[in-house]
């Protein structure tokens, strides 16, 4: 057995566990196999594992690889959208997790009605308030939540969180259960659902799971540093 499927089906059974620990059906969650910087040769390897969903950081490292791969594969667009590359990202992702800012979404929606397609997408949440990383602030959120809701063309699931880099996994907790209590508040107003939750990585996805997410991204313990 390759290390890579050991890895995976290692990640597999921890999702399982957490789930189990939390009450919730495994079948509720999504690992999203985050292949950022990894070949196509790499990624085929995951697949033959029975991995469908892949998660990618850069649009021009993804289209680079999406043809070389089966077409029954899934990808989700992980990392931060540039508005120059929106029109060159909508054909191929599923799924753009990382929509961080009013004009980013407006951008999308503009030209997504050009193109005349509905993208799915979450709404990133920087709800550890860290200068460093993108999203928006929690109180921001709820301020143009109307406004995002507005935009004819998104269809806005849910939201995405990245918690601040620790050496244990529990201290990322409340940051993915803030994540799940702004989400529950702006449900509640909206009166819509935002099923998704995007929260977790190699280092925290368990945690992540027992807080409610529907997707993890783990990248490193499935397909080891590059």
């Amino acid at each position: 057995m390759s290390s890579l499927l050991e890895n995976l089906e290692s990640v597999r059974e921890k999702i399982a566990a957490a789930a189990d620990r939390a009450g919730r059906n495994v079948s509720e969650i999504e690992l999203v196999a985050v292949s950022k910087t990894h070949p196509a040769e790499v990624i085929r390897e995951a697949v033959d594992a029975g991995q469908e969903l892949f998660g990618e950081n850069r649009v021009q490292e993804a289209l680079a690889k999406i043809p070389m791969l089966p077409g029954k594969l899934r990808w989700h667009l992980i990392g931060h959208l540039q508005s120059n590359k929106i029109r060159k990202a909508l054909p191929h992702f599923e799924l753009i997790h990382g929509v961080d800012s009013l004009d980013l979404a407006r951008d999308i929606d503009r030209i997504a009605a050009e193109e005349g397609v509905f993208p799915r997408i979450l709404l990133e949440v920087n709800v550890s308030g860290e200068g460093s990383k993108h999203g928006f602030e929690s109180a921001v959120l709820e301020r143009h939540l109307e406004e995002l809701l507005a935009m004819p063309r998104l269809q806005i699931e849910g939201f995405m969180t990245m918690a601040p880099l620790a050496p244990e996994a529990e201290a990322s907790r409340p940051h993915f259960r803030s994540l799940r209590e702004l989400r529950d508040r702006l449900a509640q107003r909206a009166g819509i659902s935002f099923p998704t939750l995007s929260m977790g990585m190699s280092g925290d996805y368990a945690v992540g799971v027992e807080e409610g997410a529907t997707l993890v991204r783990v990248g490193s313990a499935i397909f080891g540093s590059r």
